[in-house]
């Protein structure tokens, strides 16, 4: 199966989490969720949508910190992991979760104070409209991350039953330019990728996760980096494609667990 017919799949839902976030992929959930707190803020009494909310990971965590959020998927199985998910932790009362398409979503414009998505946008079959979408329906913030098309994930991508597709910093530029968006932070991380430390136990991980870090700081860590998280602003005035600000480098710094 590929795309959205895996992703969609009941099999695929019941075994999301346990997958890809045991072992040595507690490293992985650690530093996203991290990401995305670092990104938002503080979120008490905010309104948040996540995008491709799957089992509610983010989306809990988010109610658990005090913000509303609405949680949009495709997969009414991922759905079913995430409501699970929020009623043991005592959240159900702050997430709506709506099965929908990222590309024409219901909600009016400048409806949210933050609209993010995480673990999407190698998915994205038409990722300018997603984008643009995310940037309507936002008040302030944009936030999601994407996998790198010069790093270590281009070994095994083609492997990927649900495919993958891979980004450079040009093209996150541009498609932020299109969809009216200016790029206020970015933060490039793992150069081991993610497939590596799913498959290893957490105490084997935590010993490359530790030169993984050591290599990110180094001069060529940024560019051999297997994910870039991406924080835009809405609303500011957008770098002009071939402007000479577009060629600039985003400054760069690497996040710890």
């Amino acid at each position: 199966m590929k795309g959205k017919e895996w992703y969609q799949a009941d099999e695929v839902a019941q075994e999301y989490d346990s997958k890809r976030f045991s072992k040595g992929g507690r490293l992985i959930d650690r530093r996203e969720k991290e990401a995305v707190l670092a990104a938002l803020g503080p979120v008490e009494d905010k309104n948040v949508l996540e995008i491709a909310c799957g089992t509610g990971r983010f989306t809990v965590m988010l109610a658990q910190e005090g913000a509303n959020v609405v949680g949009l998927d495709i997969s009414r199985a991922m759905m079913v992991q995430g409501r699970e998910k929020a009623r043991r932790a005592g959240v159900a009362d702050r997430i709506e979760f709506l099965r929908g398409d990222a590309a024409r979503l219901p909600f009016p414009d400048d409806h949210f104070d933050a609209v993010f998505a995480m673990r999407f946008f190698h998915l994205a079959d038409t990722p300018a409209k997603f984008l643009a979408e995310m940037a309507r329906v936002s008040k302030q913030q944009v936030f999601f991350d994407t996998f790198n098309d010069g790093s270590l994930r281009v070994a095994y991508n083609w492997l990927l039953p649900m495919g993958s597709r891979l980004y450079s910093e040009g093209d996150v530029r541009r498609l932020l330019g299109d969809a009216g968006l200016d790029l206020a932070d970015a933060k490039h991380d793992f150069v081991i990728p993610f497939g590596f430390y799913r498959k290893v136990p957490n105490g084997v991980a935590q010993p490359f996760r530790s030169l993984d870090l050591a290599v990110g700081d180094s001069p060529v860590g940024d560019d051999l980096a297997s994910v870039s998280y991406w924080n835009a602003r809405v609303g500011r005035r957008a770098v002009p494609r071939g402007d000479s600000g577009e060629r600039r480098r985003v400054r760069r710094s690497h996040g710890r667990i």
